[in-house]
């Protein structure tokens, strides 16, 4: 692949969590760097603390100031954060959170410029990285505030693949936040989705009721007859394959899922509650509907076991593998549709064709 590789900026998330513990792990495999140019955008000198701390395997970081300058056979980091900061390791801290943002900023100015071709995220304190800088439920928002888009929260594993239709909001504001619109609208964006970013021709996807027993004929609740039924009879009209609504519990604990290509749910714990009970080690959470490819592994900043030495890295390489893919996806479907198959007319073809 030689430099023609992909280039991957991994933002180091929150530095007293156990961001570079997994980001220190999943680049040691030798065939990281085979398929990716990786360029973690954080501190030299926060990495060497972390990797002396937890005894980590050494990697040789190179240096550079942006993505631009990142050398094919290294592993590079572009320094963001002021030397000075202080490492405090399972503490949430308003330095911690500082230096989370002034690496995802410079990470998304890159990416923005072409400088690298995906973001991977490593874990931030949605708390302590607020400031006027940042004042976001999480990452999903900011991204979609600065790169544009209509993002949707899709979690994705070899088993299943989830999205939401309302993210990081209050439970109190679920049912009066979802509407028609806003289902198709992630319908919508869902379908596209499976098609450019996986490559699945016709996606089936299951939808999820709002209420217990998806309400029960009204008994339990009236969402799924005034709002979710009618979207997906809207979403059918369009040719998107939607079925639903069905009870959440019944469509996991039955193997339902298994029949479609992607669910989506109503809100944030009704979905991703399920998908990591099934895929957490191994389950990645993707922003969907962004012109740039965004991915991170699925577990938080684990703050209770940051400097154990026991974190698992296979989420944070899920996710940079998966980032790869659906960034070769895109690239392979964009040509095919900027150079389709010109159609036939079988009247014209001699015997002998």
């Amino acid at each position: 692949m030689g430099n023609e590789k992909i280039k991957v900026a991994i933002s180091h998330g929150d530095i007293n969590g156990i961001g570079y513990e997994v980001i220190f792990k999943a680049l040691s495999d030798p065939a990281m760097q085979e398929i990716c140019t990786p360029v973690i955008y954080g501190s030299s000198k926060i990495a060497a603390y972390h990797r002396k701390a937890l005894n980590l395997p050494a990697i040789t970081l190179n240096s550079v100031k942006d993505g631009g300058e990142a050398h094919f056979r290294r592993v590079n980091i572009v320094n963001c954060v002021d030397e000075e900061v202080r490492v405090e390791l399972g503490k949430a801290t308003e330095t911690g959170g500082m230096a989370a943002f002034m690496a995802l900023e410079k990470a998304v100015d890159d990416l923005r410029k072409g400088l690298v071709d995906v973001l991977v995220t490593a874990p931030i304190n949605k708390k302590v990285i607020q400031s006027e800088q940042f004042s976001f439920p999480g990452h999903t928002e900011y991204l979609a505030d600065k790169l544009g888009g209509t993002p949707l929260m899709l979690l994705v594993s070899d088993l299943l693949r989830v999205g939401v239709v309302t993210g990081h909001i209050p439970v109190k504001d679920i049912s009066k936040t979802i509407s028609k619109e806003l289902i198709l609208q992630k319908l919508r964006i869902l379908n596209q989705s499976l098609k450019d970013d996986f490559t699945i021709r016709r996606p089936r996807i299951a939808v999820l009721g709002l209420n217990p027993h998806a309400g029960d004929s009204g008994l339990l609740g009236t969402e799924e007859i005034d709002i979710i039924k009618p979207a997906l009879e809207m979403a059918k009209e369009e040719g998107i394959m939607a079925f639903g609504p069905f009870p959440a519990d019944g469509l996991f604990a039955t193997d339902g899922y298994k029949k479609f290509d992607a669910i989506l749910a109503m809100y944030h714990d009704q979905g991703l509650t399920p998908f990591k009970a099934l895929s957490f080690s191994t389950g990645v959470n993707f922003t969907a509907g962004l012109p740039f490819v965004r991915t991170s592994p699925d577990h938080g900043t684990a703050y209770e076991i940051t400097g154990q030495g026991i974190a698992e890295e296979q989420s944070l390489l899920s996710a940079i593998y998966m980032a790869i893919d659906i960034f070769n996806s895109r690239k392979t479907n964009a040509e095919l549709k900027a150079n389709p198959l010109k159609s036939v007319d079988p009247g014209t073809l001699s015997s002998d064709e």
